[in-house]
């Protein structure tokens, strides 16, 4: 590296400051559970019956579209306080909280945040980590924007085959202070994990959770179209790729353009630290060969065996635990069973922000009559008023909302399965009204769900990243919407292309 080049990448430039900043992430959701609370007032909640439907072989409910019916005269309301359990303003948060199963939203999701947060508290504790890392920087800093390109496209093909989500959260966890380290930026880890596993997921040929329900609910072959969504897939994670080592680029050289600046100093600090201690000492090996074991035990669950929320957390667990006894047998770091105790309450801690921001965004929901679709809820009507609505449209204006109502409804329903099996038993003879091709009311569907995750604060995967990269959702907001305009316009095109072919 020439000297030149070191002294360009130390120029630090401040972000300037602003009379203005962006609301607090909590601030932000209070005011959405205001609006949702709002909403009882002014649109009467909705039902509707559910069928069971074999989907790809296995049995799926979803609605019955003409079954819908108002559930009262008009708007019912809601109370400010409920007793009994009940739902009301001020209980949002609570009842956000402990809703849902240990396989997923919000009380499994907020468990797999905590834990695998406080099994990285011991990883890191050992130091060994970092050490190696420091190693991998040393011998390939030049070689970075070409590491960026690979990292892209493979979390991306990771989000297009099965359906990357929560699982991305570790390895957020394991890349930030490396990039940071390398002279990128928490928003660099980010682009290259969580925005590519939803950049595969929305152009995903048989992702297992989008596009492949979607297509058994509409009834199109499974897999048909893949040829065309192979191309998408291509096209959109080589723009990605593009973006990122650009952005990746201009970071590096000025460090202070980045909106992360402030919140990165803790991982600039760590990496100082470790360049310290960069050689490896006894005992390195051992816990860097166990912690590759955990990843590809945890990648070999999700692919082979199904493995989700309770399996992942718990074989974390288990690489926290096993990495923390070798630490500990062989002194590294001066790590104590006492300190190593601290350092998974602080991992977990570290997480824990974001695991509450979970609990509010499934709260907002329950404020507007929860996901169910027999349940009384606002998200019904609005969904029947939808697809009344794009009746009355034709051919690819009809396509283009369907992409934008799917755009907005992920900000509710984050789940592609649940989304596929809300919508599209309403998405799908709609085409067949108005002239769009079932396989492009698929398109719309996916791309709609898909790339909108990564702003949408309501995503637990998205608000899990987050809080490993100590990044506020307000200021990745800033950076992310000029992003998801750029990725929209792209699935844009790519829906009226598909309406105007007949694909």
């Amino acid at each position: 590296m020439h000297t030149s080049e070191v002294k360009v990448r130390h120029t630090v430039e401040q972000p300037a400051a602003s009379a203005w900043a962006m609301p607090d992430t909590y601030l932000i959701l209070l005011v959405v559970a205001l609006l949702a609370f709002a909403l009882n007032f002014l649109i009467p909640a909705g039902t509707f019956d559910t069928v069971t439907r074999v989907v790809n072989g296995v049995e799926r409910t979803v609605i019955d579209p003409a079954s819908y019916q108002s559930a009262g005269d008009g708007p019912a309301g809601m109370a400010f306080f409920a007793e009994g359990g009940e739902i009301g303003l001020l209980n949002f948060a609570f009842e956000g909280m402990v809703s849902g199963t240990k396989w997923g939203a919000s009380i499994g999701v907020f468990a797999f945040i905590l834990l695998t947060g406080g099994a990285f508290g011991l990883v890191f504790a050992s130091g060994s980590v970092e050490r190696g890392l420091f190693q991998v920087i040393a011998r390939n800093r030049k070689a970075g924007h070409f590491y960026l390109a690979i990292l892209c496209f493979l979390f991306s093909l990771g989000g297009a085959v099965f359906g990357m989500g929560e699982e991305v959260i570790p390895f957020t966890l394991i890349l930030v202070p490396l990039l940071v380290s390398m002279g990128y930026d928490s928003i660099t880890a980010l682009l290259v994990t969580y925005v590519a596993t939803q950049v595969g997921f929305a152009t995903s040929w048989m992702n297992p959770f989008g596009v492949s329900i979607a297509q058994g609910i509409a009834g199109v072959p499974l897999m048909s179209g893949s040829g065309p969504r192979m191309l998408l897939w291509l096209l959109a994670t080589l723009g990605l790729s593009g973006y990122t080592m650009l952005y990746a680029r201009r970071v590096q050289v000025r460090p202070g353009v980045s909106l992360a600046f402030d919140s990165d100093k803790v991982f600039r600090d760590q990496s100082t630290a470790a360049g310290k201690l960069q050689s490896m000492v006894r005992g390195d090996g051992w816990v860097l060969l166990l912690f590759l074991a955990g990843i590809a035990w945890m990648i070999w669950g999700v692919v082979e065996r199904s493995y989700f929320l309770p399996e992942i957390a718990s074989q974390f667990f288990t690489m926290g635990i096993a990495i923390a006894a070798v630490a500990i047998a062989f002194g590294l770091n001066g790590l104590t069973p006492n300190k190593a105790a601290s350092a998974f309450k602080e991992g977990a801690q570290q997480l824990l922000p974001a695991a509450m921001v979970v609990a509010f965004a499934k709260g907002i929901v329950l404020l507007l009559g929860g996901d169910d679709p027999q349940g009384a809820s606002i998200l019904n009507t609005v969904l029947h008023a939808a697809g009344n609505g794009l009746a009355n449209l034709s051919g690819a204006v009809s396509a283009w909302f369907m992409l934008a109502f799917q755009t907005m409804f992920n900000f509710f329903i984050t789940s592609g399965s649940g989304q596929a099996a809300l919508t599209m038993p309403i998405m799908a003879p709609l085409g067949d009204l108005v002239g769009v091709t079932r396989q492009t009311a698929v398109l719309a569907f996916q791309l709609g769900d898909g790339l909108s995750n990564i702003i949408v604060p309501t995503s637990a995967s998205l608000m899990g990243c987050l809080g490993a990269a100590r990044l506020d959702w307000g200021i990745w907001a800033r950076f992310a919407l000029p992003l998801l305009a750029g990725l929209f316009l792209l699935a844009s095109v790519a829906v009226l292309l598909a309406a105007a072919v007949g694909f």
